[in-house]
């Protein structure tokens, strides 16, 4: 039965009707017809022309740039009146008419939506379409599952091996599990990491992992993309700034201080597909140079405020270090692998890993006065607050390498091993000599309004012998230090006493390497 719409539903479907029939498209017309389609184009329908604004930056008040790119290898671009600030999802479901490509959660949790970025190099980065903005696809390359086809035109090899392998039963969640099996069988790894990010509710998964565990990689050649140029789009309601050089991304900070910073998009994002809010102005920060470098250095690595996770994670793997291989194992465990091609330090900084606080990593911020530097730690000053000033933007983060000897864990604990946030997470340094403390940093995060160092525990620690009983007396210290609340994710009780345990662990870890100290551990192969 077809649900009953309410008079401003009506409303917003004449307006869409009245956009889609100046494209000429009337098969969109009939799709807004169906309230659930409805819901997801609202998302086109922003302000009313009265709100159309043209930015002071661009000279003699030229007309905005049109939103144009590779869609499953073909040059496509957008009508100017979709707003550059809709997700991609609804795009490609709406407009361009490819509804293979599915939503479930519209949150990026269940991989629905994957699609894959093409990059120059070869690279296949799947993402989330429900987090990634219009506007940030602008000059990049995307395949849907509707762009896997044979030579012949038929059904591509991958999809061939799914149907072989008995690896799909209702099919809503196929598509997004096909995307991600491409970009696997080119990026290689583990094949359950790879799957993270998809959630299939009837097949199971044993027939997709043996389904992957026999593809192999097509050999399709990488898109030809062009050189970033500086692009601006507008729609009713909506500014769209796209800078590709520091110089124009700090203009453009100072004469729009209220514009929205957009990096990977994996929480803003949010709030158009869950939140379905209309952001006003926006300033895109992945065309900028400067912010996607990654400059390895003896004593860390300085990471660009817009490098994605995956690539910092792909650096660490390439460069095996024992120093840094917490640091890695936590990293393979933030989100999944969409979440990773998307998400950035720079831009989760407020609401930063505990790792950054135990490193002593630090923050480089950049205004038109000039960069300064500070401690993350001083850097976050309350629940997603930050000490970042209107007309600035984070430059870099720079990650110190712990020292070659000394003692570093980082730790999750979360309902889930995979796509989940954590309850309570931890990442603890100690350094050693002649059998004392000669340094300690222990930070948490999920007990508070932002991760923090254990100071009284630390206190008890330094200077101190290395022994279970002085890690004992640290442990109950740390009920000094916090007050965690409770929530859905955990009591305060719970997390307190999580704490508390792995601190505890973490003298485990050292003095027993040879015990076995999580769940999944103890399980051998068969079981």
């Amino acid at each position: 039965m077809r649900p009953a719409t309410s008079a401003k539903a009506g409303q917003d479907k004449s307006c869409l009707r009245q956009v889609f029939q100046k494209n000429r498209n009337l098969d969109h017309c009939k799709r807004i017809s169906n309230p659930f389609w409805l819901r997801h184009a609202l998302c086109i329908r922003l302000g009313d022309e009265t709100s159309r604004g043209v930015d002071p930056l661009h000279k003699d008040s030229a007309p905005a740039d049109r939103i144009s790119f590779l869609l499953n290898g073909r040059q496509v671009t957008v009508a100017p009146e979709v707003s550059p600030a809709s997700n991609l999802l609804d795009w490609l479901r709406g407009p361009a008419g490819l509804s293979g490509t599915k939503e479930g959660c519209a949150e990026g949790d269940c991989g629905a939506c994957t699609v894959v970025l093409e990059q120059p190099g070869g690279e296949r980065t799947p993402i989330n379409a429900c987090l990634m903005l219009l506007g940030q696809m602008h000059g990049r390359a995307v395949r849907t599952v509707e762009g896997l086809r044979s030579a012949e035109g038929g059904a591509h090899a991958v999809a061939e091996v799914m149907a072989a392998a008995n690896a799909t039963q209702c099919g809503f969640c196929t598509p997004g599990i096909v995307m991600s099996a491409w970009a696997h069988v080119r990026q290689g790894g583990d094949v359950h990491e790879a799957l993270a990010g998809n959630l299939c509710r009837c097949t199971g998964y044993r027939p997709i992992i043996e389904a992957f565990a026999a593809m192999s990689d097509d050999g399709a050649t990488p898109p030809e993309l062009p050189e970033a140029a500086a692009a601006y789009f507008a729609s009713e309601g909506c500014q769209f700034h796209l800078p590709t050089s520091m110089a124009a991304l700090l203009a453009l900070r100072v004469a729009h201080p209220k514009a929205l910073l957009l990096a990977g998009g994996t929480d803003l994002g949010l709030l158009v597909s869950e939140g379905r809010k209309l952001l006003p102005e926006i300033i895109c920060l992945l065309d900028v140079p400067e912010l996607q470098r990654m400059v390895p250095r003896d004593d860390g690595i300085q990471i660009g405020a817009a490098v994605p996770y995956e690539r910092l994670l792909r650096y660490l793997d390439a460069h095996p270090d024992d120093t840094m291989a917490p640091l890695a194992a936590l990293l393979s465990r933030l989100g999944s692998r969409q979440i990773r091609g998307m998400g950035t330090l720079g831009g989760n900084l407020g609401t930063a890993s505990p790792t950054l606080l135990a490193l002593g990593a630090t923050v480089t911020l950049r205004g038109p006065s000039g960069a300064r530097t500070m401690p993350v730690e001083d850097f976050l000053i309350g629940y997603r607050q930050n000490a970042l000033a209107a007309d600035e933007i984070i430059e870099s983060v720079f990650l110190p390498r712990p020292p070659v000897g000394a003692l570093f864990v980082c730790e999750k604990i979360s309902k889930r091993h995979d796509q989940d946030i954590a309850t309570v997470g931890a990442a603890l340094l100690v350094e050693l000599v002649d059998g004392k403390v000669s340094r300690v940093r222990l930070a948490f995060g999920g007990m508070g309004p932002k991760a923090a160092r254990a100071t009284a525990a630390e206190a008890v620690l330094q200077g101190a012998a290395w022994s279970e009983a002085n890690v004992e007396r640290a442990a109950v210290a740390l009920a000094q230090d916090f007050a965690p609340l409770t929530d859905l994710r955990g009591t305060d009780l719970y997390r307190r006493i999580v704490a508390a345990n792995l601190l505890r662990r973490f003298w485990w870890r050292h003095a027993r390497p040879d015990l076995a100290l999580e769940p999944h551990a103890v399980l051998t192969e068969g079981v």
